[in-house]
């Protein structure tokens, strides 16, 4: 049934269990494990509700997402609904991050919790960043001085909104306005919300209200782009560039527009 049986193998082994511990675990019999990793038969919808619930893990993205593919056993849920992939890896087992498109960033705001749209981005690999789940986004404006329009912002996702530290700059997706980059300051406990404040003085601070929040994702590093013209843009350009700095790619190279 769609991608069950290498699914449940690999969650097992990702987890360390032996099929006797999982079969345990889940009241059943060994050998029905072994049948279910081997294809011979095909779990009834209760069997699918004990896997989804013992693996947490959304039964449709256990029935039709590749996990063999993932480097971590959980999910990240955001609020009530919100599941956030496990970090990607190449074939060395190396974790990879996406980037958003410049031309496709609008879409992110309809697409971030989609997993198709987001195994549809390009994926880099920079070795060198910290622990944790990051994604490259685009720069629009000059609201963040010296950090000019087009440069690539690379952030840590953040999963408790409580872990803001005032000052730091985070990329936040919101309900109302789209993607901003601001620098933050936490006023959850006095006032329900966030202060963002431009580097550029020319822009006014506002209040965001933390209901519009749906992603917050921290700084980690930038890639400048500016030296290069708008019509070089253009994903195909910007893995070029990525490569010219040093960074490895994932063999596959998809266009996004």
């Amino acid at each position: 049934m769609y991608m069950i049986a290498s699914n449940i193998r690999h969650l097992r082994t990702l987890k360390k269990l032996s099929q006797e511990a999982l079969a345990k675990a889940l009241n059943i019999t060994r050998s029905r494990i072994g049948s279910y990793e081997e294809g011979r038969s095909e779990p009834s919808i209760e069997m699918l509700i004990a896997f989804s619930e013992y693996f947490k893990i959304p039964i449709d993205i256990f029935l039709r997402t590749d996990l063999s593919k993932t480097n971590d056993a959980s999910f990240l849920k955001v609020g009530e609904q919100r599941i956030l992939f496990p970090m990607v890896v190449d074939i060395d087992h190396d974790d990879l991050i996406e980037v958003v498109p410049i031309k496709a960033s609008a879409g992110y705001l309809n697409g971030y919790d989609d997993p198709e749209y987001i195994d549809q981005l390009q994926k880099i690999k920079l070795p060198f960043l910290p622990t944790g789940k990051h994604r490259a986004f685009p720069i629009k404006g000059d609201s963040m001085l010296p950090m000019k329009d087009g440069a690539f912002v690379v952030a840590r996702f953040i999963e408790d909104k409580t872990d803001i530290q005032n000052g730091r700059t985070y990329v936040l997706l919101t309900s109302n306005q789209g993607m901003v980059y601001k620098r933050v300051y936490n006023h959850l406990k006095d006032k329900q919300g966030l202060l963002l404040v431009s580097d550029n003085k020319a822009y006014e601070p506002y209040f965001l209200p933390i209901q519009e929040v749906l992603e917050i994702w921290e700084f980690t590093c930038s890639i400048n782009t500016q030296e290069y013209d708008q019509h070089e843009l253009q994903i195909s350009s910007i893995i070029r560039m990525f490569n010219e700095l040093g960074v490895e790619l994932k063999a596959l190279e998809k266009m996004m527009h």
